[in-house]
């Protein structure tokens, strides 16, 4: 009986660990969208695959958890060439190791490369989403699952991003705000988030040169304008990855994490239409 008991509870354990990264996420039916750039002239839209988004950015406890099972992403260890010297600066050193302030446990971690996003992600049996899944699903208010072309909802993230953000204890805590109507949180208002081919839009002339190894993930399809010059708010978003590196850190920079449908053929390096 004791056998039976004990094995019946590592079943639960097992099957409460795999379906944990799930159970945090939103289902996203998918669908057509015209993002503001990356979509050819001859085309009206870009089909986006069904796939599952986190509901909330990764916090800090999250990545302290990640970090303690990982402490190879530790701040101080040799990660140089995948994090700049900000890595994670708003952490402090106790009982000597690096941890979070308790009243930044529930915010959102910030000061994480790409490289470490990635890596938690993957940790977690997912990836960072495409542009064009965060994209997709930021496009969403309370109502509507497609209030891009909204004015009301994009003066409403205008008024967002002119607020001044600075050091984490002006970020507010992740689920304050009301979700979208895929019932995801806090994609906007808190943080930036890293995506997977952060800057595949905007293409310049030194990323063709550099030849470096990720190149095919960080350069892709080049635009030349915008699909809807009213939305500027969604023009800062693409501004602003393409000034980004793999290994830069920023202040107001997070990420939450994408998890594959199993029919979709999703794909965080795909450069073609169909993602």
């Amino acid at each position: 009986m004791r056998s039976l008991t004990a094995l019946l509870i590592i079943v639960l354990i097992a099957a409460g660990s795999g379906s944990e990264p799930k159970s945090r996420a939103a289902m996203i039916s998918g669908g057509a969208f015209t993002p503001l750039y990356g979509v050819e002239k001859s085309d009206q839209t870009l089909l986006v695959n069904p796939f599952a988004i986190d509901r909330y950015p990764v916090t800090n406890k999250d990545f302290l958890d990640f970090v303690t099972n990982n402490p190879a992403w530790a701040p101080g260890n040799q990660r140089d060439l995948l994090s700049d010297s900000n890595y994670l600066k708003h952490w402090e050193v106790r009982s000597k190791v690096y941890a979070p302030l308790d009243e930044d446990l529930n915010r959102p971690v910030v000061h994480v490369s790409w490289f470490a996003a990635a890596d938690f992600c993957a940790s977690r049996g997912g990836r960072l989403p495409t542009v064009l899944e965060w994209e997709f699903v930021a496009a969403a208010s309370e109502t509507s699952h497609n209030a891009s072309r909204d004015p009301v909802f994009v003066q409403q993230l205008l008024k967002w991003y002119s607020r001044p953000s600075g050091g984490t204890n002006q970020i507010p805590e992740i689920g304050k705000s009301a979700p979208n109507a895929w019932g995801v949180h806090d994609l906007h208002g808190l943080v930036w988030e890293w995506t997977a081919d952060f800057n595949s839009v905007f293409v310049a002339g030194d990323n063709r040169r550099e030849g470096e190894e990720l190149k095919n993930l960080f350069c892709g399809a080049g635009a030349a304008s915008g699909t809807d010059k009213a939305n500027y708010a969604a023009f800062m978003r693409y501004a602003l990855r393409n000034s980004l590196k793999g290994r830069y850190t920023t202040a107001n920079l997070g990420f939450r994490c994408a998890y594959d449908n199993e029919t979709s053929t999703n794909n965080p390096k795909a450069g073609g239409k169909d993602l």
